[in-house]
């Protein structure tokens, strides 16, 4: 995805306070710089909270929550973060009293700023567009003051343009029909309608679902769990067998007790199917499918893996041949130029004769073509 449209997409949904998240290179000013198109007001680029009470106390006194200079994401703080990408809540109970309480409500686009990949679990990263920003070059490198001084003046030009693009979302809204929609459906919903204010119509839908494949690829690349099962489903179609089975055929697939000692590796069967749930719909984009089931009278825990074929086969399969020659002779019966052979294998039979046909053809040509896409040769 062009980070310049991935960013304009995000604009978007925070004007129309649609609460999404959004992760990139360590930029603070260009975090500032987006922050800053929906809201003024001190401190907007902050340190992690320490507690939820906290993050939803700053929910509701912003609209845009801007979070700097990350190294990652305790488990905690991202569950709370797709709460608020998609709209959450969160009581405690009052002060001086006992048994009222304060529900915090909020639902805010998110910003999320490091060097590493700060997302490494599969429910944010969901919610999330991923964005790898290019590095600014000392040629290119300006002091703050300039920089703010030349955005405060393309400011009104930027926020004119994606309020357009907003009217003629809301236009288009109700119009709007996506062949499939992600986890954050509304958000695509929303992005699509808008997008023809700059782009033609479809252009979310392609970009969107790469950039959901590419953050698909890091995390299960980070997650030694979902990448050990991707390497097992790659040797076979279908793999059956407990957690502790698992357990075991993954330091067998790593060679030996590398991955026991690595501190993302679970130690227990329970831990590794906690794990595998969580990479369950990511493994499937991949085409691995996982399925836990009880089994047998005793009710045995099993886990059962199949992966899709690449190229999955066909109940109907054709062959197409080009014959080239300087016409067809008196009395032969070999096809002409240009003319399709079509073969359909629906027994053994059928197939012998399909042979012997092509094979008389190629005898009587100088040159035969085979490989048209869908076709098949006969042999």
């Amino acid at each position: 995805m062009v980070v310049g449209s991935a960013a304009i997409w995000w604009s978007l949904s925070a004007v129309g306070s649609i609460g999404r998240a959004r992760v990139g290179e360590n930029h603070p000013l260009k975090n500032r710089e987006v922050a800053g198109r929906s809201q003024h007001s001190p401190g907007q680029v902050r340190a992690l909270p320490r507690e939820d009470r906290e993050l939803f106390i700053t929910a509701n006194n912003g609209h845009v929550l801007a979070f700097d200079n990350l190294s990652g994401l305790p488990a905690w703080i991202s569950d709370t973060f797709c709460r608020l990408a998609s709209g959450g809540g969160f009581a405690v109970r009052q002060l001086y009293s006992d048994q009222d309480e304060v529900l915090f409500e909020a639902a805010r686009p998110i910003i999320l700023n490091g060097i590493e990949d700060v997302i490494t679990r599969p429910d944010l990263t969901d919610r999330a567009i991923l964005l790898t920003l290019a590095p600014i070059t000392d040629a290119r490198r300006r002091p703050e003051k300039e920089f703010w001084l030349k955005f405060e003046i393309e400011r009104p030009r930027i926020l004119g343009a994606l309020l357009d693009a907003a009217a003629n979302g809301l236009r288009a809204l109700p119009c709007v029909r996506l062949q499939r929609l992600p986890r954050m459906a509304d958000f695509a919903h929303w992005a699509a309608a808008c997008e023809t204010a700059f782009w033609p119509s479809g252009t979310f839908e392609d970009a969107y679902w790469k950039n959901r494949r590419a953050a698909i690829e890091n995390v299960i690349d980070a997650d030694p769990v979902a990448a050990c099962v991707r390497e097992i489903m790659a040797e076979r179609r279908h793999w059956a067998g407990s957690a502790s089975d698992l357990l075991r055929a993954g330091v067998d697939a790593r060679s030996g007790d590398v991955l026991w000692r690595s501190a993302g590796w679970p130690k227990t069967p329970r831990a590794l199917a906690g794990r595998l749930r969580r990479a369950q719909t990511f493994l499937r984009t991949l085409g691995i499918e996982v399925v836990f089931s009880r089994e047998g009278r005793a009710g045995t825990r099993m886990i059962r893996m199949s992966a899709a074929p690449e190229n999955p086969p066909r109940k109907t399969v054709r062959a197409v041949s080009t014959v080239r020659d300087n016409g067809p002779r008196p009395g032969s019966r070999h096809p002409r130029r240009g003319q399709r052979v079509r073969v359909n294998r629906a027994n053994d039979a059928d197939g012998a004769d399909a042979k012997a046909a092509l094979h008389s053809a190629a005898q009587k040509t100088s040159r035969y073509r085979i490989g048209t896409p869908g076709w098949f040769d006969g042999a």
